[in-house]
């Protein structure tokens, strides 16, 4: 074996060990098992390939969507909203589509897609795109939309050879994101703007560099493309991959202040956790006393207090229930990006149910299936799951800020007011509060639930919302905010530990707190006299963040 193959070899061995995707890993996607990692392994460059069971639904549902408008079922943008007088013929002898009907459907679809294409602000990053791209691609094979198969080719496509449409980033109110999602359809028509090769071009020029024939929307294809969840979703789900980060390194974070305090176990342990066990409490708890496995806070102090302020001692609950709420959102967004959210659904199979009744007969199809009025595209249940995610965090950033103000106060720390070094007769940690309680101000005023907000539009029709896409950013927002104050904390706690070091050189910290403490020491030193802390303060969010 040459050197060259060998070195590939070791590459793709060292990917699948470190979990990353190489341009020669695949993610296979049959509308019913995709999961989060495999969604950013697409985002970050995996091929996607269609499983051939999912292929072939595509193409039945195709069917029974036009099987539908020959027995004159109404048909969204095929035999209803497209213009046509209810006398007009749809189908020629031979049991086509006529003309007619095939130019007025396609007029409609076009415009559609137009008319629809009305977003705002900056950009999504490609990134993000590539995730609801992926996402939308799967929900489409669960096989329930009725598009010709090529919709579906496309999306592949595009992922295949990084064409990534421009999606402005707001302009929903969480019913689908229509106004968003049309960018798609109106790039695959040739008519919007993609990224493409680190460059923004026209849509009709990648296309046709990648050898890719440009969508011809008929039927039920436009309304598929727009009328779904996945940009929004896309957003839950980084919202929900950066809020798992936080929440693993707390542990740790906490444990280093708990150590800057000289505070009390107590709350931690199984004796006095196992008389209430709420979900993930013994988990938050183990996790920080193995943090503190090691610890000098494990041998008796007359100094400790025997009970310390309650930010330190309701930690565990506040990260418990940030993990309670965290699997909650992870388990919704896992039923949403594998599923269907369109209306009308195309529904393959028995559908007996309640076929007595004139009224549910009227969407029956030959005994093959039905095409169905849906609300599958109320994504509620993510939009609150998302919300309370961000309640949490919420709760566990304010006891970071109460923790950090506690660690510069002597009467709880017994150690110099704002934590000032000897010799320095400064401000020390004195002003830099200010800076953590605008992130908290900011995080209470995010975590307000916004599911609820909105005006009655389109003839009073569309009147309840979710502002999924809102609350998702509001998440992401939290989250980042939060390591900005995880950060300060840290600049407050290994302040602390250096300070009872001067005066005990045989401190000694838990294993996974002193890993922490190493590392962050060589990011941001000790402050022995008054300097700016505005770099401190980001190279402390960039140690939380990549920690």
């Amino acid at each position: 074996m040459n050197n060259n193959k060998q070195m590939i070899l070791i590459a793709a061995a060292l990917s699948l060990l470190s979990g990353s995707a190489l341009a020669m890993d695949s993610v296979v996607l049959d509308g019913q098992h995709l999961t989060q990692a495999q969604a950013w392994e697409i985002a970050d460059g995996a091929e996607v390939k269609i499983a051939k069971q999912a292929r072939k639904q595509l193409g039945k549902a195709h069917s029974l969507l036009m099987d539908a408008a020959r027995l004159g079922k109404p048909v969204y943008g095929l035999t209803v909203g497209v213009g046509l007088n209810k006398d007009h013929k749809l189908f020629s002898a031979n049991g086509e589509l006529s003309d007619e009907v095939i130019k007025a459907s396609k007029s409609f679809n076009y415009s559609t897609l137009r008319a629809h294409s009305a977003g705002i602000g900056e950009a999504m990053p490609v990134r993000l795109t590539r995730v609801a791209l992926a996402v939308r691609l799967n929900t489409i094979l669960s096989g329930h939309t009725g598009v010709q198969p090529y919709v579906a080719d496309l999306y592949q496509a595009y992922l295949n050879e990084g064409i990534t449409p421009i999606i402005p980033s707001r302009g929903t109110v969480g019913e689908a994101d229509i106004l968003l999602s049309s960018h798609v359809g109106l790039a695959m028509i040739g008519e919007w703007d993609v990224m493409y090769k680190g460059k923004r071009v026209s849509s009709a020029s990648a296309m046709k560099a990648e050898g890719i024939k440009p969508l011809d929307p008929v039927g039920k294809d436009a309304l598929s493309i727009l009328s779904n969840n996945s940009v929004a979703v896309s957003y839950a789900m980084k919202g929900y991959r950066d809020a798992a980060k936080l929440i693993d390194v707390t542990p740790t974070v906490f444990s280093l202040s708990l150590e800057g305090l000289n505070g009390n176990v107590a709350p931690f342990l199984p004796q006095t956790n196992n008389i209430r066990p709420f979900p993930y409490i013994k988990e938050a708890t183990t996790e920080i006393l193995a943090d503190l496995d090691g610890s000098y806070l494990w041998n008796v102090n007359d100094e400790r207090s025997l009970q310390d302020p309650l930010s330190y001692r309701t930690t565990a609950y506040t990260l418990a229930s940030a993990k309670d709420a965290l699997d909650n959102l992870g388990n919704v967004i896992e039923v949403q990006i594998n599923h269907s959210d369109d209306n009308p659904a195309v529904v393959m199979g028995d559908t007996a149910d309640y076929s007595q009744h004139s009224q549910v007969n009227k969407y029956l199809v030959e005994g093959k299936g039905g095409v169905f009025p849906t609300t599958n595209f109320e994504p509620l249940p993510v939009a609150l799951a998302t919300q309370q995610l961000s309640i949490a965090l919420t709760h566990m950033s304010h006891n970071s800020a109460m923790r950090t103000i506690h660690l510069s106060d002597d009467h709880f720390t017994h150690l110099p007011r704002f934590l000032s070094a000897p010799g320095n007769n400064g401000h020390a940690f004195g002003a830099i509060q200010k800076t953590f309680v605008d992130m908290q101000v900011r995080n209470k005023m995010l975590a307000n639930p916004v599911s609820f907000d909105g005006i009655a539009i389109a003839g009073n029709i569309e009147d309840t919302f979710t502002n999924l896409k809102l609350a998702s950013d509001n998440l992401i927002q939290i989250v980042d905010n939060t390591n900005v104050m995880y950060g300060l904390e840290l600049l407050h706690s290994t302040q602390a530990i250096d300070l009872r070091k001067l005066a005990n050189s045989q401190l000694k910290l838990g294993k996974a707190t002193q890993a922490m403490y190493q590392a962050y020491r060589k990011e941001v030193p000790f402050v022995s006299v008054d300097r700016p802390f505005t770099p401190d303060i980001s190279a402390s969010h960039a140690f939380i963040m990549n920690y």
